[in-house]
């Protein structure tokens, strides 16, 4: 299982992503699910996968592969729209090229992927897009998309993070959806991947990768731990008769 979050904001985009992945209890692994892009001046693209590994790494090995050739491909498309459509259809020919007839029934080929970034020409977009390959688009009323193992740290995205947060905030906000995450299921592990695009840039976005032992996490996990305990402690007792 994996976790991956991205943010579509007033100021930009924030990708988030784990990197553990696991075939068992005594199986685990470190793969990166955060995959950029770039074409300085020109676009900054940003994907982040979940689901079936050799699925989402077959898919990504031919957006790159394809990248700059003859045939469509995400650096020769207009629009953030049509970028999604490709990776869509490459989801769709992975999928139907491992298991042609759908007949195999006891292994889950599918894959999800979050698309998210700018081409020149248009606004920062973002896109959740799905195992069958159709998509939808982030808006100012969801600003968000999960993947993966996603419902624990749901909540405080739903409390804090809207279209108008800040990146700061946001980029907090996906850590302590991350600490959530992994407090709750082991499935989710460190490093963390994590990428910021201010919009209208159109260069290299920060990216970093927090470990296990990051100073910045740290502090903030045990700020939010305490500031949960403080809060609870602090509730209006209820009226037991």
């Amino acid at each position: 299982m994996t976790y991956c979050v991205a943010m579509r904001l007033a100021d930009g985009l924030v990708f988030a992503s784990d990197s553990r992945t696991n075939a068992g209890f005594d199986q685990i692994s470190t793969f990166r699910k955060m995959h950029v892009f770039e074409q300085p001046g020109e676009r900054e693209l940003v994907i982040l996968s979940a689901g079936n590994l050799a699925t989402s790494q077959s898919v990504i090995s031919l957006l790159e592969k394809r990248a700059g050739s003859e045939e469509p491909n995400v650096f020769s498309t207009t629009s953030m729209f049509e970028t999604a459509e490709i990776v869509g259809k490459t989801i769709r020919e992975v999928v139907h090229r491992d298991n042609p007839d759908g007949r195999i029934n006891h292994v889950d080929f599918s894959c999800s992927l979050i698309l998210g970034g700018q081409i020149s020409g248009e606004e920062s977009r973002l896109f959740n897009i799905y195992p069958e390959g159709n998509f939808i688009e982030a808006t100012v009323e969801t600003p968000y998309f999960q993947i993966g193992e996603s419902k624990y740290g749901k909540p405080i995205l739903d409390r804090v993070v809207s279209y108008q947060s800040s990146l700061d905030r946001a980029y907090q906000c996906a850590l302590i959806s991350f600490d959530s995450t992994m407090k709750s299921n082991l499935s989710v592990g460190m490093p963390i991947d994590v990428a910021i695009y201010r919009n209208d840039e159109l260069k290299p976005c920060f990216t970093d990768r927090v470990g296990e032992y990051d100073d910045y996490f740290h502090q903030l996990r045990q700020q939010w731990h305490q500031g949960i305990q403080a809060l609870i402690e602090g509730l209006q007792p209820p009226r037991v008769r």
